[in-house]
């Protein structure tokens, strides 16, 4: 869970459930929804002390309770919250506090130990992201670009996310096709019931062809992120003129593995 704690960081509370080290089901709190992909959950951070006074944290918690929920991290517990969450045995309460991230990361090998910087920045946020196309994006658009970027640095590549309204509707993750990322996505936002039009689209790093903005676009999807940097940029901005989708560059390549 250690890389989704420094992720989802802004102006909104935000809740990530969390299973197999992927976040599952992402939502800003303020969007006033609840995510539906979260029937098996291990584990919950919530971004934000956990309060009970607000209606919403209200139903938040009865949200959590109504899971299979075994751990709860949060920078604080207030009593009357604690009281709600508490009524399940043997749940795992964790209060979170700040700390400092090393600045390298180590990966075992054959015979030896890679060394590499972590990657301690998200594009659009920590560099300018460049409108690339005709259209531009709205600011509700910007907001759920970046959001989508945040979760889609932290998952493993080949990634796809799709986003919509400060919510995350589907991510497609460790296929060696982006393609096969960006179906695997569709057809799971799909099987949740997400409605795609007017969704966003985030990848972690470029575009070799414009087959994923076209499949993305038919599916409703009209505002895409990604690093840029490929030799055939421009034949994905082409299709994204030529049908009304607005992209933007980072600059910023992820590409976690």
């Amino acid at each position: 869970c250690g890389d989704y704690l420094d992720v989802y960081s802004g102006n909104d509370d935000q809740i990530v459930p969390i299973l197999s080290l992927g976040g599952k089901g992402v939502i800003s709190v303020l969007s006033n929804v609840m995510p539906k992909e979260t029937h098996d959950i291990c584990a919950l951070w919530f971004e934000g002390k956990v309060k009970e006074s607000a209606a919403l944290q209200l139903r938040l918690l009865d949200f959590i309770n109504a899971l299979f929920c075994e751990v709860l991290m949060a920078p604080g517990f207030e009593e009357e919250a604690l009281e709600i969450i508490k009524s399940k045995k043997n749940r795992i309460l964790l209060d979170l506090h700040t700390i400092e991230r090393p600045e390298m990361t180590y990966r075992s090998v054959l015979n030896g130990v890679a060394v590499q910087q972590r990657d301690n920045k998200v594009g659009g946020v920590d560099s300018e992201a460049v409108q690339k196309t005709e259209k531009g994006v709205s600011e509700e658009q910007m907001k759920d670009l970046i959001f989508a970027n945040k979760i889609v640095k932290h998952s493993k590549s080949n990634a796809i996310v799709l986003a919509k309204g400060s919510q995350l509707y589907a991510s497609g993750i460790g296929q060696t096709s982006r393609v096969d990322s960006l179906r695997q996505a569709i057809e799971k936002a799909k099987s949740f019931g997400f409605d795609l039009n007017g969704a966003v689209m985030a990848s972690d790093a470029f575009f070799p062809f414009a087959d994923c903005v076209e499949i993305a676009h038919k599916e409703g999807i009209n505002a895409v992120i990604q690093p840029g940097g490929s030799v055939r940029d421009e034949e994905s901005i082409e299709y994204c003129n030529a049908n009304g989708v607005a992209m933007l560059f980072t600059g910023l390549r992820h590409f976690k593995h």
